[in-house]
Formats: structure tokens, C-alpha cells, sequence
């Protein structure tokens, strides 16, 4: 018998692991079901009509733990038989059918490049209750139909290429995300400017290597990411930009230029993965650069911007890492001083060539570098932000605390979490605000001055 289609009163529910990229795919999930079927997000997975768990393959037992979290909804939707459960991301694409067999109670297996089917999917679903599947890799294709954004969202993810073409050795991303392919500039434009009609005042650019992008022109040049970020600084209403993530290989002069004060509205902070401080290692990687053109991006953007802080991402144990290679690491991290860094023990995914490397680093010996690198990351994050103290800096407000309704929160340039006494009324401006003190995760502030310089929404003319 088919599912009875209701959607009129249907809501759905999406937990999202995983990069800042599947955070974006979430939000276009979402305004595609809502506009496309009328549905309504929901924060209980218990009343959804339909749950999508949008999966990362990155992290140890990436796989097992999707099972899991299945089977924790499968019992939770257990009174609710017309409920579908799909899976998305990287994790539907790299298992596609095994989902199926493992877990017999989901409906649709969707990968990150067939998002914009969704719907159709789901209605198939409903229609003729059979399973839907579709991990194919349609190149850009999902932009062009996906609906633009009509959430308001004071910081804005951007989407402007998928994919990767390094396959580093240790990455299953190339094989669930597919090759690199940017988007067209004046689509990426387009965008840029509908976001800043629903009250956008930072983008964020995103891409798996997102420095990788070259985006046609409508002269069949290509514009590369200092121009596109170049172009969206002049838009008026955007006061920040920020990329991730970046790769170092193709760090080039064009995008050192762009962190000139005078020419972008880059922000003073920068994410860029280094993976590893010892140059056998990031050979074994095939990472494609040294530790010393490393430090050279890094020394040539602090003449542009001498405060600039710098996050990573660091890999502890990988295979063949002695105590010299860690030790180079540490060196590396006094070097730069890093600021609010990830770093996680190295564990093997199927299919990738470091995953049939000899592994001969004790887990215990992994774990003891990782708590030593760690307290060395967190020395240099606490001296950044004991040195902020004092200071007064522009906050980007994004919205009510969540730990005191009578305060504000907001960023700072170098992405520290600020908290402060302000009302709902200062959401969406940017303040002057006075750090005085350092918390776990975040700091807290007051207001020096209040400079409310938002520009009037770009039209629609404009934005056509």
C-alpha cells in the first residue's frame, strides 16, 4: 500500500555531522523541503515525518556510529509507521547499498551531489513505498536547482566548489565527494547577493579546497578566490568574509594579496590544515608541501596583517610517525601559535591508500603525543585570549547567549565566541566591545560604542 502523502502538516528533522560543507547541505535540504513540499522543521525526532541523518566518513568508525544513531531513531519512530529515514552525505555515498542491507528500515540513501533530488525522492517514497537510492556524482548540478536561501542568517555559509582533486593518502573525501568543480562567478555572485538581502553581514566560503576555486566567467576566463573574494567585499552590507577550509599547496600570491586591509573585507584569521610539522610525514600524506613553505604563507600574511591568528588541523599517530616526526610537530606548533586547533588521533578509512600502510604506533603511544600536543595547542590559545583581555575589538553579533537571555553573543575576527550585556535589538550589528574576561570556551565582554553602519539591502534590480 502507498504512502499517503499529507504534506501540509508534515515536518522533517536533519542531524548534521561533520565540516562546515555539511552544514550548508542541511540548510539546502531544509529550503528545498520546505518549499518544495510545504514541510516544517522540527527539533523532536520523535514527530518527524521524515529524519535525515547528513553523514562525514572523516572521523574513526565514521560507519558504525551512523548504525548506531539509526538504530536509536529506528526505535524512537517506532509507533510512527509512515515516518521515512534517509541518509545523506558522505557516508550514503561511500556504503550506498550496504546502508540497505544493515540498517533495512531506511527508505532513501542520498550522496552529497544529489542533495537537490530530495524531494523527488521523498514524494517516490511516499508514492510508491519502494526504497530510493541516488549517490551519483551529477558535477555541479545540484546548485542549479537547489532554491536559494530565505532564512536570514547574520553569518552566511557560501558553497563555491565541491569536491577534491590532492587525494591525500589518508582522505576518503575524493571518492564520496567526487573531483573538484567551481561554480560559475556570477552564480556564486548571485548568491552572495541574495544572502545579503536576507541579512547576511558575513559570508563564509566554502569548498573542500576551497583556494582550489576557479569559477568561469562569462568570457570563459576564470576568476580565481582572491577575485571572488575581491568582488564580494565590494557588496554593500557584507562587513566580513572568512574561506575554509584551504590547503597550503595551493596557498598562491593572489590570496596573500587579498588579506590587504585596503582591498578585501577578509577577516584577521585564517584557517589553513597543516596536518603534520615533520616533512616525512606530510611526504607519506601526500600532502604536497613542507613544513617551510608552510611557515613562509603563514610569515608573508603576517606582514599583510600582523596580528593575523592561525587555526589547524593536526594528525597525531599516523602511520610510521616516530617521536622525532611528533617532536617536529611541537616545534611547528611554538612556531606559530596556533589558535583554537583540531587535532585528533589518526585512524584508518577503508579504501585509502594510508589505510594499507604498516601501522606500528602503539594506540597508547597515540594517545599520550595527542595529550601532549593538546595542552601545548590550548598554552598558545589561552595566551591569545589572556592578551585579548583588555583589548576592544569589533563583535559581529549573531544572536541572544545561550547560557543568559540578558546577553548578546558574537564573534570576533579571529572567530573567539564573545558574550556580553546587550538586547535582541543589536542582533546583525557590529559593536565595539571591550574584552574583559577569559572563560573555558569563550569570553566575555561589554560594549565600548555602538557604530550601527549597516548598509540598505541590495535590491532586486541588483541582485537579478
Amino acid at each position: 500500500m502507498a504512502r499517503q502523502m499529507q504534506t501540509s502538516s508534515q515536518r522533517y528533522f536533519i542531524k548534521t555531522q561533520g565540516c562546515q560543507m555539511n552544514e550548508r547541505d542541511s540548510e539546502m535540504m531544509g529550503n528545498q523541503l520546505q518549499q518544495q513540499h510545504q514541510m516544517q522543521p522540527t527539533t523532536n525526532v520523535s514527530e518527524a515525518d521524515l529524519v535525515i541523518l547528513n553523514t562525514c566518513s572523516i572521523r574513526e568508525k565514521a560507519q558504525e556510529k551512523v548504525f548506531s544513531e539509526l538504530g536509536r531513531w529506528k526505535k524512537s519512530l517506532g509507533y510512527k509507521e509512515n515516518a521515512v529515514i534517509a541518509v545523506a552525505g558522505c557516508v550514503a555515498s561511500q556504503e550506498a547499498e550496504q546502508i540497505f542491507k544493515r540498517a533495512p528500515f531506511v527508505q532513501i540513501v542520498i550522496g552529497p551531489q544529489t542533495i537537490h533530488r530530495l524531494g523527488d525522492l521523498y514524494s517516490a517514497c511516499r508514492r510508491t513505498n519502494q526504497k530510493q537510492i541516488d549517490v551519483s556524482f551529477p558535477a555541479i548540478e545540484k546548485f542549479d536547482h537547489l532554491p536559494m536561501n530565505t532564512r536570514s542568517n547574520i553569518s552566511a555559509y557560501l558553497t563555491i566548489m565541491e569536491g577534491c582533486n590532492k587525494f591525500c593518502s589518508y582522505c576518503i573525501v575524493p571518492y564520496t565527494r567526487g573531483e573538484e568543480i567551481s561554480r560559475n562567478f556570477s552564480d556564486v555572485m548571485h548568491e552572495a547577493k541574495s544572502l545579503v538581502q536576507t541579512g547576511a553581514r558575513e559570508i563564509i566560503l566554502l569548498g573542500q579546497n576551497v583556494n582550489d576555486y576557479y569559477g568561469k566567467l562569462h568570457d570563459d576566463t576564470e576568476a580565481n578566490l582572491a577575485l571572488l573574494i575581491t568582488a564580494i567585499s565590494q557588496l554593500n552590507g557584507i562587513e566580513r568574509i572568512r574561506f575554509t577550509t584551504s590547503h597550503p599547496q595551493a596557498f598562491d600570491e593572489t590570496l596573500i594579496e587579498a588579506y590587504d586591509p585596503a582591498q578585501t573585507k577578509l577577516c584577521n584569521h585564517l584557517h589553513l590544515p597543516v596536518q603534520s610539522g615533520s616533512n616525512r610525514i606530510l611526504k607519506k600524506m601526500k600532502r604536497d608541501y613542507t613544513v617551510e613553505h608552510y611557515i613562509s604563507i603563514i610569515e608573508r600574511l603576517r606582514d599583510k596583517r600582523p596580528n593575523l591568528r592561525v587555526s589547524t588541523d593536526i594528525i597525531v599517530g599516523f602511520p610510521g610517525e616516530t617521536e622525532s616526526d611528533f617532536e617536529a610537530t611541537m616545534q611547528l606548533v611554538d612556531t606559530i601559535k596556533f589558535d583554537q586547533s583540531f587535532s585528533f588521533i589518526y585512524s584508518p578509512r577503508p579504501g585509502t591508500p594510508a589505510s594499507e600502510l604498516i601501522d606500528e604506533v602503539p594506540l597508547s603511544t597515540k594517545k599520550e603525543r595527542l595529550a601532549r600536543l593538546q595542552q601545548r595547542l590550548k598554552y598558545h590559545a589561552n595566551q591569545i585570549a589572556n592578551e585579548m583581555i583588555g583589548e576592544t575589538m569589533p563583535v559581529l553579533v549573531e544572536g541572544i547567549s545561550k547560557k543568559r537571555k540578558n546577553e548578546i553573543s558574537g564573534r570576533t575576527e579571529n572567530n573567539r565566541i564573545v558574550n556580553f550585556p546587550g538586547t535582541a535589538a543589536h542582533i546583525g550589528t557590529m559593536l565595539s566591545v571591550q574584552i574583559t574576561e577569559k572563560q573555558e570556551n569563550s569570553l566575555r565582554g561589554r560594549i565600548a560604542a555602538f557604530h550601527d553602519n549597516r548598509q540598505p539591502v541590495i535590491s532586486a534590480s541588483e541582485c537579478a
